[in-house]
């Protein structure tokens, strides 16, 4: 008798520890933050207005979090505007000191891609003064880093058609062009040029002819800091691209692993609590009781992972061209019809011809959108130069080149129904309005695509259950729907009792 109490005794001692464990694992893992994805996170989202040790267009972030709380931050990330709204006083505060310039605000970001962000900036080491390795500042060459944004936004709403900094476009490029002619000269030439030249000008009517007499617009309404600040970015723009960080400063991140450690931790206990019962403890009923659970487990397990065959969620593979969603879609806000036009009268959605990416990229040949430690300036523009590749066109003449043998772009697919499923885009964006993110995902968030949804049998059914059926300005469903509420007892018919569920639907 006192043999069985003390083996129950450690079976007690061994269960508790296990509890113990699996508690101090959850608490651990969700205390922790990963910052070397909140780095990634950091640069391709706070970079462009951020520095971890000076101030740029907004605070320095080092050490942010041991001035505010990690609530008040994720509000303030998620969306500032709402963060005034309520009246914090910290975010008003903020607000004013910078100008009233709002913040972009982040929804997009969960609760734990915010604590990945705040432990890169806890984490990351104060680097060393740029002065220290004898390159001076924009705080040192007395600079305005606002004033350089103000004239980026400006110079992309008025300039950016016709004018690059680094290269001829319709017009010449700009960079350092506060170098070649007077303030006084570029505020005059850029309000009204045809003036200018009216006057006899001799640069002014020069420039004229050079460009074939082809007048450029003239900008009345931009004031003297508007300008100004457009004259500031194109002599001072290099301080907005993100640099690569040194390889020393790289190796010195803090890498916060998210604790697999732990997993091996709860495996090693429940391997000893199985040797423990089969070969140490002479209780048979719970011998019997550890095979039933290891067998279940064993079974449950097997049975996802054959579920799990052919379904590809998450599937991300490596394209030809490094095509960003995000950009496009997301920054630039381009419908996703416009590139997928076919989706709206066809069966499939169709992958854009490089003609329709030349519709664009006539005009764009280089990258001026934020940049990463991963993805700089130079990538992106030579991402652009494989279109150009791709198609035969001459960014420097700005025409295609004759006998050019054009390539096909590779595209790998990604969505991809077995050929025993009848799907219809058509159908689903034409007929039933359905928008594109409702089985692709937030497509404007992402810089790779991947396969967002399962995109299995089941799923679609789902959808068929809980999607009402769409009736306005449509005579011969608003029939039929009419005899299927009184047959159901309802107000509205799913697209299942449509018979959105019938086999023959999607497999004939």
């Amino acid at each position: 008798m006192k043999r069985v109490n003390q083996r129950s005794k450690i079976l007690k001692l061994l269960l508790s520890s296990l509890t113990f464990i699996l508690l101090f694992t959850i608490q651990i893992s969700a205390q922790s933050g990963n910052a070397e994805n909140g780095k990634k996170l950091y640069n391709a989202n706070c970079a462009a207005c951020h520095k971890l040790d000076a101030r740029f267009v907004g605070p320095p972030l080092k050490g942010i979090s041991e001035k505010r709380t990690k609530e008040w931050l994720v509000a303030w990330i998620k969306d500032n505007a709402a963060l005034r709204a309520s009246g914090d006083a910290d975010a008003i505060a903020i607000f004013e000191e910078y100008n009233k310039i709002t913040m972009t605000p982040y929804p997009n970001l969960s609760d734990q891609d915010i604590e990945d962000i705040l432990a890169y900036t806890d984490d990351k080491p104060v680097e060393k003064a740029v002065e220290d390795k004898g390159v001076a500042t924009a705080a040192s060459l007395g600079i305005d880093s606002l004033q350089v944004v103000t004239g980026k936004k400006i110079f992309s709403a008025n300039c950016a058609a016709c004018h690059k900094l680094d290269a001829k476009l319709i017009g010449p490029a700009l960079r350092n062009i506060a170098d070649k002619r007077s303030d006084d000269w570029l505020k005059s030439w850029i309000k009204d040029n045809a003036a200018l030249r009216t006057s006899g000008d001799a640069d002014a009517i020069a420039i004229f002819d050079e460009y074939n007499g082809s007048p450029m617009t003239a900008f009345p309404q931009l004031k003297d800091a508007d300008l100004e600040a457009i004259i500031a970015y194109t002599s001072h723009a290099d301080i907005l691209e993100v640099k690569k960080a040194d390889t020393a400063a790289s190796d010195n991140l803090a890498k916060v692993d998210p604790i697999p450690w732990a997993t091996y931790l709860v495996i090693l206990v429940l391997v000893l609590l199985a040797i423990w019962v089969y070969f140490i403890s002479k209780n048979e009923f719970l011998k019997l009781m550890t095979t039933i659970a290891l067998l279940l487990g064993v079974g449950y397990i097997s049975y996802a992972a054959m579920m799990d065959i052919g379904v590809d969620q998450g599937y991300k593979p490596i394209q030809p061209i490094a095509f960003s969603h995000e950009i496009h879609a997301g920054d630039n806000k381009i419908d996703c019809e416009y590139c997928h036009s076919s989706a709206k009268h066809s069966k499939t959605s169709g992958i854009p011809s490089a003609n329709v990416c030349m519709n664009c990229h006539k005009s764009i040949s280089e990258y001026n959108g934020p940049v990463t430690d991963e993805k700089d300036k130079a990538f992106y523009d030579g991402e652009i130069q494989k279109i150009y590749d791709a198609i035969g066109w001459d960014k420097e003449k700005l025409a295609y080149i004759e006998g050019y043998e054009e390539k096909p772009i590779e595209w790998i697919r990604i969505h991809n129904l077995p050929d025993f499923a009848y799907y219809n885009h058509s159908q689903h964006v034409t007929v039933a309005g359905l928008e594109c993110q409702t089985c692709h995902g937030p497509v404007e968030e992402m810089d790779e695509v991947e396969q967002f949804s399962p995109l299995t049998m089941g799923w679609c059914i789902e959808c068929h259950k809980t999607t009402d059926l769409k009736v306005e300005s449509n005579e011969y469903y608003a029939k039929i729907h009419e005899e299927l509420s009184k047959k159901y007892g309802v107000e509205k018919v799913t697209v299942a009792q449509m018979g959105g569920r019938e086999c023959g639907k999607c497999h004939y």
